[in-house]
């Protein structure tokens, strides 16, 4: 792929950003600080069903990727999430931010607060990371290339709005300041190396089209959940 074709391909990948997730109507007051306590808790909850579910879409690009060196890399998401010990992972870190805001680990695990519309999207995801050929899934995880600016911006909210929130329980986004940029040049790289044709480069684009669906229709979801 020539130079000009490959920037062509990035640009169109970063252009999805126009449609990530932190352009939602929820996700914009939630920056304010103009959410309510219940409105707070309840898309803590909600969320913990995709972070529970991450190292599940991983895995499953593992298992369909043939290439040595990229399972090599990939499979560090899932330690990310998962630690190698009790009290240590992303999904560790989130069940703490569950507590920070005044919410048990039980209720958080047993997905009582939980939407029809999250579960639906989230599985939804972890199908088409199963189904679908693995560069596509891969492609899909591109979001990342808009999340270190996400984390900034919610780790800034969260300590200046919402100072009933333990700082603590903010954990998860700090770490995310440093995976998410390392996890997407990554993904970039393999994307942009494994996708050659134009017909190639369009499916990975529609792949990362579809996540940023999914992102925004769980926003939806909890959106009519929990109203103002």
């Amino acid at each position: 792929m020539t130079s000009t074709r490959t920037d062509s391909f990035v640009d169109a990948l970063r252009s999805q950003s126009q449609r990530y997730h932190d352009q939602h109507p929820f996700h914009l007051r939630m920056n304010d600080g103009r959410l309510s306590r219940r409105q707070i808790r309840g898309w803590v909850a909600n969320r913990f069903y995709y972070q529970e579910n991450i190292p599940r879409k991983d895995a499953a690009i593992l298992a369909n990727c043939p290439d040595l060196e990229v399972r090599r890399r990939w499979i560090r998401r899932i330690v990310d999430h998962d630690g190698t010990a009790n009290g240590q992972g992303g999904i560790e870190a989130w069940l703490r931010l569950g507590e920070a805001v005044g919410l048990t680990r039980d209720e958080v695990r047993d997905g009582r607060h939980l939407v029809p519309g999250v579960r639906f999207a989230v599985d939804a995801y972890v199908t088409f990371a199963r189904t679908r050929p693995w560069v596509e899934a891969v492609a899909s995880s591109l979001t990342e290339l808009f999340a270190p600016d996400l984390m900034s911006e919610r780790l800034l909210a969260f300590e200046r709005c919402y100072p009933w929130i333990d700082p603590d329980g903010l954990t998860y986004f700090r770490a995310r300041l440093e995976q998410a940029p390392r996890d997407s040049e990554h993904a970039l790289q393999v994307v942009t190396e494994h996708c050659r044709s134009a017909e190639e480069r369009a499916r990975a684009v529609a792949a990362l089209s579809f996540k940023c669906e999914v992102l925004w229709s769980m926003m939806d979801a909890i959106d009519r959940a929990y109203p103002e």
